[in-house]
């Protein structure tokens, strides 16, 4: 991603009232969450940056907790759905968790900010990876 439209998000989340970003973040209404930064970690203890398509997972994920799932937006062209096993409100933050094509994976998203960590992992690698969402 290049750095003028991590600039150019970075901008349109902080523009974004703090109450209607909490209010997105509380399991109510369906989020739209940007990948902004994945960390590769082998196991052999190297890590380095790397892009979404090599670790596979979607520049912009659609969260509806009501149908408990994650998806791609269309353009992506992915099609995998991932099912969110389970949600927890803890400490100011929305946790959840799943497990799709031999990953375990955990997402959070702070109730104040709606900054997003993630990480993703198998036996050979693991992910984190770091974005913002919206009210999608």
């Amino acid at each position: 991603m290049s750095k003028t439209l991590k600039f150019v998000l970075a901008i349109c989340i902080c523009m974004t009232p703090m109450q209607l970003v909490a209010a997105q973040v509380d399991g109510s209404v369906p989020l739209l969450c940007a990948v902004v930064q994945i960390t590769e970690c082998e196991d052999d203890g190297k890590c380095h940056p790397v892009t979404t398509e090599i670790a596979q997972i979607p520049r912009f994920l659609k969260i509806n907790f009501e149908k408990k799932m994650i998806s791609a937006t269309e353009e992506s062209g992915v099609k995998d759905v991932s099912v969110i096993k389970n949600v927890e409100h803890s400490d100011g933050r929305l946790i959840l968790q799943g497990a799709e094509n031999g990953r375990g994976w955990t997402l959070v998203i702070s109730e104040s900010t709606a900054e997003m960590s993630a990480t993703v992992s198998d036996d050979k690698v693991g992910f984190v990876v770091f974005g913002a969402c919206t009210k999608d």
